[in-house]
């Protein structure tokens, strides 16, 4: 079965860190790009990061650069997102989702995880 799973969220403060990962299982993770999402209450879903299958290429919003790194390792099936100098505004719900490249739009994807909260404040 076919299925990505997040994890890693929580509660931080302002200025800290969380690494986020994206388990893939039912496929091959190499021959797909994944790209993280986040949606905060009452906002659109927004692509935050994403990196490609063949070239590894990364993507970031500008909202999250230089604080924000994407990585894979495809021996463990598994894409991370570390975050670093947390902000109370990348407070959300983080999705990663399956693509055949790096789409902008988010309708591109066709699987997505169940999602994982990340929350900063003090």
């Amino acid at each position: 079965q076919l299925q990505l799973v997040e994890s890693g969220g929580g509660l931080v403060q302002p200025g800290g860190s969380l690494r986020l990962s994206c388990a893939a299982s039912g496929f091959t993770l190499d021959y797909y790009a994944i790209g993280w999402f986040r949606q905060a209450p009452g906002k659109e879903r927004e692509g935050v990061s994403c990196i490609s299958s063949n070239d590894g290429n990364t993507y970031y919003a500008d909202s999250v650069k230089g604080r924000f790194t994407i990585s894979r390792d495809n021996a463990k099936n598994t894409v991370y997102l570390q975050m670093n100098s947390l902000k109370p505004e990348d407070t959300a719900v983080y999705y990663c989702a399956r693509g055949a490249m790096c789409f902008i739009s988010k309708y591109e994807y066709d699987y997505w995880g169940q999602g994982t909260q990340v929350t900063v404040s003090s």
